[in-house]
């Protein structure tokens, strides 16, 4: 006889993902409280750390609620780049930071777009030439 293991119900799921995400915050927040402490010759206490860490999950939870309302006002369901920058605009070096990658992350995509229009075109001119050898530039 086989043992069932059983399934876990939908709210045990969600707590479970949300329990790893919190270590992972965690486990992030540690790392980056350990560079300070290195750069800075400091240390951070356990408590100090969980703390920072627990603000961090708390802050990125409200970041979230925030982004899906603004979308939600803009009758959207996809948060956009417009409402990141929104959630940032009380920060103003991170919205600095924000407005900056943005613009980075849009000239990215428009080279990535040129180039795959380029590559059908480039193709195109060399089936051209492969099936009439004199129409080349040669």
């Amino acid at each position: 006889m086989t043992q069932r293991i059983p399934l876990l119900s939908y709210s045990h799921r969600i707590e479970a993902a949300l329990m790893r995400l919190k270590a992972a915050v965690h486990y992030t927040v540690g790392g980056l409280c350990q560079d300070v402490a290195d750069d800075k010759e400091i240390q951070f206490s356990k408590q100090a750390t969980a703390a920072v860490s627990e603000i961090t999950f708390r802050q990125c939870e409200t970041f979230a609620k925030d982004l899906e309302m603004f979308a939600r006002h803009a009758k959207r369901s996809t948060i956009s780049m417009d409402d990141v920058k929104l959630l940032a605009r009380r920060s103003r070096s991170l919205h600095m930071h924000i407005c900056k990658r943005s613009e980075e992350i849009a000239s990215n995509n428009q080279e990535q777009r040129e180039k795959k229009r380029k590559k059908p075109a480039a193709a195109e001119g060399r089936k051209t030439a492969e099936e009439d050898p004199g129409t080349s530039d040669i």
